[in-house]
């Protein structure tokens, strides 16, 4: 990015559903369900997700971008959509079977395969927002980035 201009920003959607249950493999079941509550149900709960990413940089001045809106999409559809959608997470994905699929463990897993493959030129990741529900989402900027 040129340190002449402040970033812009740029976010893109996408959309998926899934499945999962939240379950410490190390506690009792009564503990499990006084933690959890329903959450905690042996046949799991689904969510209709939306995931925001939002990537920062600098425009091109021969494009009038700062990324190729496919190459976001094409990262998304791939390495997100197409790995999480109409999936039960913890039951069908072997590295959630011990591992709670929280929306906070899910925005970092998200942001943790997506961040390597969306540098580019004059853009770097941002932000990745996850909503599970229209009233509860988690964000993440990455292990050494705060919010700007």
């Amino acid at each position: 990015m040129s340190s002449e201009h402040r970033p812009v920003y740029i976010s893109r959607r996408v959309e998926f559903s899934a499945a999962h249950r939240y379950h410490n493999p190390r506690w009792s079941a009564e503990k499990n369900r006084e933690v959890f509550g329903p959450c905690n149900s042996p046949f799991g709960h689904g969510h209709n997700y939306k995931l925001q990413v939002t990537v920062a940089g600098s425009v091109d001045p021969e494009t009038g971008m700062i990324v190729n809106l496919r190459d976001i999409d094409a990262v998304l559809q791939e390495h997100v959509v197409g790995r999480l959608d109409h999936r039960h997470i913890n039951e069908e994905l072997p590295e959630w079977h011990d591992r709670n699929p929280t929306t906070e463990n899910l925005v970092v897993d998200i942001w943790e395969r997506i961040e390597p493959l969306m540098r580019y030129a004059n853009a770097r990741l941002h932000r990745v927002r996850l909503y599970e529900s229209p009233s509860l989402y988690s964000e993440y900027y990455g292990k050494n980035t705060a919010e700007s």
